[in-house]
């Protein structure tokens, strides 16, 4: 554990050698910070002074194992921690998701594992891939870490999407069932640049939907741009986003301010699944993100079904005619606001 705490190498040492974490870890850094390593790619710090944390932060990455650029931000900011560079103000657990899809450059190996969550792993033929056995992990961490301690809830899914986007930054902020949307938190997303929502308006088998229904978190699914390999990602475009992260974990109290005008609101107003083979969309596979189109549109087809724009504006986002059959091949959206907000 000395080389990792000299280093801070811990996403290097869990692609490459992963036997080294696979069993449990813990250990005290100098500055007093509690290290606990429960497999390759899970690693969470504990704040040992006597002033209790009042957040639980979950910062996860690499769900997608080709969205490189939240990977090497939560990477470079676990190193900081481990060498003593950045000393933290609350609890806070890092989650590298899909290994082995980081290490052959895809997005999975053989399922999305952002469509296993709240026990969806385990559920059809269950636990019968690695994807499935790794999403069951992530939620048993994440169960843990919240359940570990006090303090306020706090889940950032970072990732980066697989096209442009008219709106480079944005969030979908999961289906809150009858809780209410936090101004707080909106705050902070516009801090990292994130200046567009989506209000999802419907339960989901996202990591971070299972985070906020299951533990009531602060959670989001938060893409930082688009996917690029390794080491070619200007990161001086996500330079906002890791310095807000950086505020939030290390300050005792961060609460930056936000006016709502700024914000782009909109809402899910079609969930469109590929339900045959011969599924496709009627666009190019070049148009970014948050493209819309007037009313009337065919937005995608497949025998037997078209599907259109319902209303003029309506937004396309995350099209992938290539999912699996039965999974979302495109959501699309429309603008709107928030009435109502917690602080």
């Amino acid at each position: 554990m000395q080389e990792l705490i000299e280093s801070g190498q811990f996403l290097t040492l869990s692609r490459r050698n992963s036997a080294l974490f696979e069993r449990s870890h813990q250990f005290t850094l100098a500055n007093g910070t509690l290290v606990h390593i429960t497999a390759p790619g899970i690693i969470s710090f504990s704040v040992q002074p006597t002033s209790k944390p009042n957040k639980r932060i979950v910062l996860s990455c690499g769900v997608h194992g080709n969205e490189t650029a939240p990977i090497e931000i939560c990477d470079d900011l676990v190193k900081g921690i481990l060498t003593g560079n950045i000393t933290l103000a609350h609890d806070v657990l890092f989650l590298f998701g899909n290994l082995p899809a980081m290490d052959i450059a895809e997005r999975f190996v053989e399922e999305n594992m952002n469509r296993l969550f709240s026990g969806a792993h385990s559920k059809g033929e269950g636990l019968v891939n690695a994807e499935r056995v790794r999403a069951k992990q992530l939620e048993d961490a994440v169960a843990s870490f919240f359940e570990a301690g006090e303090g306020t809830r706090y889940h950032y899914d970072l990732h980066t999407a697989i096209r442009a986007s008219k709106n480079e930054k944005f969030a979908v902020y999961p289906y809150l069932h009858d809780r209410i949307h936090s101004k707080g938190q909106l705050a902070f997303l516009a801090a990292c640049g994130v200046k567009t929502i989506l209000l999802s308006e419907s339960s989901t088998t996202t990591f971070s939907y299972f985070s906020s229904y299951q533990y009531n978190a602060h959670a989001f699914t938060v893409e930082l741009g688009k996917v690029r390999p390794f080491g070619q990602n200007d990161m001086r475009r996500f330079e906002d986003a890791k310095q807000a992260i950086t505020q939030l974990i290390t300050q005792t109290e961060y609460a930056p301010t936000v006016d709502m005008d700024d914000l782009d609101i909109y809402r899910v107003n079609q969930v469109i699944n590929r339900n045959e083979e011969q599924f496709t969309l009627h666009f190019d596979d070049d148009t970014p993100n948050f493209t819309d189109y007037p009313k009337g549109t065919v937005l995608a087809s497949e025998p037997g079904k078209e599907y259109i724009a319902e209303q003029d504006g309506e937004a396309i986002v995350f099209p992938n005619a290539k999912v699996a059959i039965g999974q979302r091949a495109l959501l699309t959206v429309v603008p709107t606001t928030l009435d109502k907000l917690d602080v």
